[in-house]
């Protein structure tokens, strides 16, 4: 799957929550139906909040990445 090209970024690293997970529902809305969204945050809240909200909002989480506190997602946008 390193093939998954985003087709925009989001850097959340530093920020709180709710802040990493309203800044993602917020881009999803910005882009296309089977675009990718790529999050990073730093909030050990993000690594169950985004995921969850993903499968909530029948969003697919196409890949998960730890790099030392930075969780990065992959969402592709469903619907």
């Amino acid at each position: 799957m390193s093939d998954i090209k985003p087709y925009v970024q989001l850097d959340c690293v530093g920020l709180f929550c709710p802040i990493p997970l309203a800044r993602t529902k917020e881009e999803i809305e910005n882009i296309d139906i089977g675009q990718i969204l790529k999050v990073e945050a730093d909030d050990p809240t993000a690594e169950l909040d985004i995921p969850g909200w993903a499968k909530r909002a029948g969003h697919k989480v196409l890949r998960f990445e730890r790099s030392g506190q930075i969780v990065i997602f992959w969402i592709e946008k469903m619907r």
